[in-house]
This record gives C-alpha cells, structure tokens and sequence, in this order.
C-alpha cells in the first residue's frame, strides 16, 4: 500500500489538484528558484555578476585549439573565468557541448551558458518570413510554425531565439518590416502571443522550447524615411497606441527576455531609456525576465552623441534596465570598476544577473547544462518530414492573391501550353529569405520543380533575365541587373507560343531584412520592362511575386489579370505556389501591410487620422490629398482574394446604446457565393468618433478565419468590451470615453457593412 501512495503522491504533485493548486505549485517553484539565485549572488564576485551579463558571439572553432592571440584568447580567458553570461551564434551539438563544458567544468561557480541564434522563421526547415506568415492571419498555424523552430533549434543546441519581431511598421521602405506582423497593433498583439507560445511552449523547462525575445523595444519600425538605424520621431500617443500593445501582449503572454533597439525615443537612444525600460516594461508591466541590447547597441551611445565613452554608456544602460550587453564589450570592461568606484549601485547588478539567471533556472539549465546536448535528437528532429508538412502548410496559408480577372486562375490541370518566366522561378536560394542562417544553401523547392510535379501540361521555362549578379550572402548587398536585356527575347518567343504564362518576379531574398532599405518600391533592375515586353505578345500572365515587403506594382494592376502575392515561403515555396496556382489550395491569405501605389505615398497605413480637411468639399485644391495621385492605396491592409466570392449582410447589434464597461455582441452573416468552398478572414473595425485625442478612422479589434462551404452562410459572433473600447491618452493611461462609434464588418479594411452605437 506504501508504494501506491508513494506513487500518486508524486503524480498529483505534477498535475495538481485543481486550478488553486498549480497557482500554488507554481508560487512554491518560483520562490524556490528565487532562493537559489538569491545564494547564488551571494557567492558571486563583482567581475562574476558582470560576465553573468556579458554576451559574446562565437569567437573561434570550438572544437578546435583553444585560441592562442588576439581578442579571441581574451574571450576564451573570460569564458574560464566565468565572465561570459551568454553566447550567441554557437549552435550544432558538438559545439554547443564543447563550449558549456568550459563554462559548468572549468568556472569557478559553474554558471550554465544560455546560447541564443536569431530564429527568425525556422531552423534548418524554414517557414515562410514571418511578415508572409502574417498574411495568414492564422494563429493556430503561425504557433505551430514557431514549434517546429523551436523543436529544431533545441535538438541543435540552442535554447534562446532573437524573435519574435513585434515592432509595428508602415514603411515598405524598411527592410525590416519582412520579419514582423505588418502595420497594426491588434493584429502585430495576436501574432506575437502566437509566436512566443510555440517557442516557449506551456513549460520552458521542456527540451523542445526556447526561450522568446520580443524585439525591439521600442519604436523601432518608424526610422525615419525607412532607413535602417536612423533616428525615430514619435509622439506618446503613437508610442501607447500603435507600437507597445504587441510588446505589452508580450509580456502578458509570459515571454522571458525582450531585446531593446538601435533607435533613440525623444531624443534618448533607447538602449539607455529609463522610462522604457525601468517606468515601463518592469515597472508598470511588471516583467520578470530579463532585457538584452542588440547587437554593440550599448557602446553605440557614443555615437549617438548620448555618452562621452563606453564607461559613461556602460553607466547609463545599466542604470536604463539593459541586463545584458550583445557583443558591444562595454559591460565587461566597465561595469565592474564603475561599482568599485562608487558610480554603481551593486544592487543594479545584482537585479540584472537574477533576472538573467532566474531564465536559465527556468530552462533547466541548472538541473542539466547539458540537456540541449544529445546527439541523437538532432539528427531525428531537423528536417523531419513532418516539419516540411507543416511548413508547406504554412506556406500556401500565407499566399494572397490579388487580382483575378476572367477567372484566368486557377489553371487547367492539362491541355494548356504554359511558359513560365523570370529567373526567381528557378532559383532555390533566394525563397528562404532573408534570416536563414541555420538553413543550406539551394534547399528551397523551387516553383520550377513545383509546377513540374503537375505533369499533363506543357510547361517551358525561360528566365528572361537574371535578377541579381554574382553570388549573394546573408551579410553583403545583392548586386542587381539593371542592364543586361540579352535573354529578353528567348522568353518573348515562348510566351508568343504559350496558352498562359507565369512570370515569377520580385525581390530577391536578401534584398529585404536587416541593413536592407530600399527607396525604390517598384520591381528591382530590369523585371518591370521584361513584364512589359511579355504583356505586348502575351497579355495572358500570372504574376507571381516574390518579396519580402509590399511592393508599388500600379503597372502591374492595370494590366496583368492574375496578380498572386507569394512572399518568399520558405523550404516548401515551390510546391505551396503551384497547389494554389492549380487550385489544390484555395488562397485566403490577407495583407497584414498596404501596398502603395508608388513611394511617394509611403508611410501609408489603414488606420490613419481624418484631419481638418479630409475632402473636398469646396471643390478647390485646399484638402488634404496629392495632385498626382489618389490617397487610397493600391491594395488596403486586410485585402485578399479567394477562388470563391463571399457576401457579408444582417450586420446586428444587441442594442444602440450601453453603459461604459458594458459588453456589446456583433453579429454579421456571411455567404460563400461562388462555387468553391473557401476560407475568409471576417474582420471587425471600429471608429471612435470624437476623442479628447483624435482617433483613427478604423482601428481593428477582432477578427475569425472560418470555413464556409459554396452556398452556405455562417453567422459569426464578435464582443467589444473595454480591452477594445479605448486607448492611451498622453498620460499615458489607458481611458474609455463616452460618444458616438461605428462598427465596420468586412473581408477587408476598405470593404465593409457597417452599423452605430452609442457609449454612456
């Protein structure tokens, strides 16, 4: 009988009695982990607390000799003496073990190592980027994309990603925008929970998660004219409204470690903010992780004419809430003598190195250093079978198409003579995208080998012409053809010959990413006049496009009937684009970002101010609007076409009039009118009409993604309550105010049913 107890005792101790009782087990967990790390720190010295906090990148063959010159043998000193906190760009078994022995055998204290990599869109196994996977607006998918990152990169040694990105955009011009959610907060909110629940799972102390990075903190994705690094101008009510909500979901969603950026916020870069990082993030927000700067953002103060030297910028970032310094050295040669010094409080060190070790302690890293170590596993995880299912998933989930004229798509499956044309339609590289650097080279399915699977046409390829020239890499400019014409005519002969052709152009993957700023929108080198020398032969085109942010295609719209938006998907591009090209897949995807009609309307975003003079209504030129072009974009945030028609109507409210903190019930009807079955993303919009701060035209603040059969209609259900009812005033406290709103239901931001209600 004394072993059956002995035996459920401890079971019932794993899952709980009940609700109460994992509260408790939790508070128990952590208090025992606070006083562990508690009698850790008392044994530290001050140059130990320091390494705690101290991030290096792999600096020399770990497998190897140990180095024997230079920087490098400093690093691998500081590494034995347990002056190394993290390590960053170590991954693979082998190495990772070899490096963690120093560090738990050689040290003093024996301190684990976390070993962070940026995973940005997947491991070895890529999913599409992560602005493309936004297009989905499928959260179930985009965590389980996140899973399968973290199953890879754990088996490889990892435990820590750089991701996700959660800065909010609306400047195309920004490389960066292909590795966030796109322009909108409620949307860029949901993702970021999405994506941090499929890294860090339900219990990071699990071998197949990894800790999260919500990045970058903050304000990021407003550079000024979309250059990277450059200075960021924003008022308080952007900075509550539109760009901490994902990061404050962030928090809320239980993600352990945030990165700060390279941008200033009023004047302070945000490395050294006090009021980010200490009044906000773990003050207000109450977060319990810890905060690392990106990378040598710390010494980079100087050049922003913050600090006089790494000393002062040291000072200042650790006083600001930075814990840890990425590879800017300003930590380890500083911090310590400051303390000594007098300049330094240790108490700010000591709240920095818990912080940071209460994350390892979370990992298990303390119970078993070596658990992320096992060879076996890595070979059995990366690049199962079931990942490429799940990314090939993904990756016909995060196509949108946008123009579909005559129902030239889906194609035929026999009997067509298709060309397909332009050099990214061959090219295996270019659809991981930028971000891949855990990936092998030329591992994408191309849409060449895809469209080859489907073998009752006649299918002839031609490149028209290259896109980039030479080799590219992760870390160098793509060098693009802007001249050379001399396979034009090649493809125009058999585009004259085909039933339908295929153009697949756009960018090439590492012309969008970090580092990455364009000024021009339009297709890159000389694609625009190969499309236009095909469309004189052959108007009967598909256009698919490759990019990793939207693009000014007017040209395109205006004369090209079949316009499908394909991103760079990843591993499985090739076979996710042709299933959606011959209809095995029915597209829903929608865009997370509007597309301009040319630069010059860039930043354009949905959800915009009215202004003083929002239309001409004396018929003269005083309102604010271009004389070259329309205010209205190309194609509007939350667009995208399906293979079917929908129809939305009965848009309902539970009443005209209720109570502040009353819950208000939407519903709308929506029809599949076509002659497919289909997937819509139902959105829900509001407009708070006058506001002791202006208030968008529409804001989103709900949205459902449902399946609905040809011919049926589906009733879906929205709640507005006073998580979606208000917003920051510039106090920066969250208000609900009475007045007037409207209600906005629909397939898209600009297509939409629409209804009224009052708020008492």
């Amino acid at each position: 009988m004394k072993k059956i107890v002995l035996l459920v005792v401890p079971i019932l101790l794993l899952i709980g009695f009940n609700d109460t009782k994992q509260t408790s087990m939790k508070e128990n967990k952590n208090q025992t982990i606070k006083q562990k790390i508690d009698s850790l720190i008392k044994l530290m010295t001050i140059e130990e607390k320091v390494g705690q906090m101290n991030q290096y990148n792999g600096f020399w063959d770990v497998t190897g000799p140990a180095p024997k010159e230079g920087n490098a043998e400093k690093k691998y000193e500081h590494l034995r003496k347990g002056w190394v906190g993290s390590m960053l760009n170590v991954r693979g078994v082998k190495n990772v073990l070899a490096v963690q022995k120093i560090a738990v055998e050689e040290t003093r204290l024996g301190i684990p190592l976390i070993f962070g990599f940026d995973v940005i869109h997947g491991y070895k196994t890529l999913s599409p980027i992560p602005l493309a996977e936004a297009a989905s607006w499928d959260l179930e998918a985009i965590k389980k994309s996140a899973s399968i990152a973290a199953a890879e990169a754990s088996a490889s040694g990892i435990n820590w990603t750089f991701g996700p990105m959660v800065d909010i955009s609306r400047d195309a011009r920004w490389g960066r925008v292909m590795e966030g959610a796109g322009e909108d907060p409620f949307l860029g909110s949901k993702i970021a929970e999405a994506r941090i629940t499929g890294f860090q799972g339900n219990d990071l102390s699990q071998v197949n998660t990894i800790a999260a990075c919500a990045k970058h903190f903050a304000g990021y994705g407003f550079s000024e004219s979309g250059r990277e690094y450059n200075t960021v101008d924003i008022g308080m009510s952007t900075l509550h409204n539109i760009v901490l909500p994902p990061f404050k979901a962030a928090v809320d969603s239980g993600v352990r470690t945030l990165m700060n950026s390279f941008n200033e916020i009023n004047g302070v870069p945000v490395t050294g903010s006090s009021y980010l990082q200490r009044d906000i993030l773990k003050g207000k927000w109450n977060f319990d992780g810890f905060v690392i700067s990106d990378w040598a953002s710390i010494g980079e103060m100087i050049s922003w004419g913050h600090a006089k030297d790494k000393r002062e910028a040291a000072k200042i970032a650790v006083t600001a809430g930075s814990d840890m310094d990425m590879e800017s050295n300003t930590y380890i040669e500083e911090l310590a003598q400051l303390v000594k010094d007098g300049f330094i409080d240790e108490k700010l060190l000591d709240d920095a190195v818990s912080r940071i070790l209460r994350v390892k302690f979370e990992l298990g890293l303390f119970e078993d250093p070596y658990k992320y170590c096992v060879e076996t596993r890595e070979k059995e995880t990366i690049g199962n079978p079931k990942h490429h299912e799940a990314v090939l998933d993904m990756a016909k989930k995060s196509i949108v198409l946008l123009k579909n004229e005559n129902n030239l798509l889906p194609l035929k499956k026999e009997g067509q003579n298709i060309a397909l044309i332009g050099a990214l339609a061959a090219d295996k590289n270019s659809p991981l995208g930028s971000w891949c650097i855990a990936s092998d080279d030329n591992t994408a399915v191309s849409v060449l080998e895809g469209m080859q699977a489907y073998e009752n046409n006649s299918l002839v390829y031609n490149k028209g012409t290259d896109v980039s020239l030479g080799k590219t890499t992760f870390v160098k400019e793509v060098k693009i053809n802007t001249s050379d014409k001399s396979e034009f005519n090649d493809a125009i002969q058999a585009a004259k010959k085909a039933d339908v052709v295929v153009m697949v152009l756009g960018e090439h993957g590492f012309q969008s990413g970090e580092g990455r700023s364009r000024t021009n929108l339009q297709l890159p080198g000389v694609q625009q006049e190969l499309l236009e020398a095909i469309h004189e032969v052959n108007p009967n085109i598909v256009l698919v496009l490759n990019n990793g942010r939207p693009l000014a295609i007017t040209w395109a719209d205006e004369h090209i009937p079949a316009i499908v938006e394909a991103w760079q998907l990843g591993t499985q591009t090739g076979h996710a684009v042709a299933q959606v090209l011959y209809g095995d897949y029915n597209p829903s995807g929608k865009l997370p970002m509007t597309f301009p009609r040319n630069v010059g309307q860039v930043p354009i975003y949905y959800n915009y101010k009215n202004t003083g003079r929002p239309v001409d209504k004396d018929n003269n030129v005083f309102w604010s609007h271009y004389i070259d072009v329309n205010n209205t974009p190309l194609y509007p945030f939350g667009y995208g076409l399906s293979y079917t028609r929908f129809e939305y109507s009965s848009l309902k409210l539970n009443g005209s009039s209720f109570s502040l903190g009353e819950e208000i019930s939407v519903s709308v009807d929506i029809k599949n009118i076509g002659k497919r079955d289909g997937k819509e993303v139902v959105q829900l919009y509001i407009r708070d009409l006058f506001g002791s701060i202006t208030r968008p035209v529409k804001e989103l603040k709900g949205f459902e993604l449902v399946n609905i059969k040809a011919g049926e209609t589906k009733t879906i259900q929205f709640t507005l309550n006073k998580e979606t009812l208000g917003f920051y005033n510039n106090e920066s406290e969250y208000v609900i105010e009475p007045g007037d709103f409207k209600v906005f239901v629909g397939g898209s931001s600009a297509e939409t049913v629409e209804a009224d209600f009052e708020l008492k």
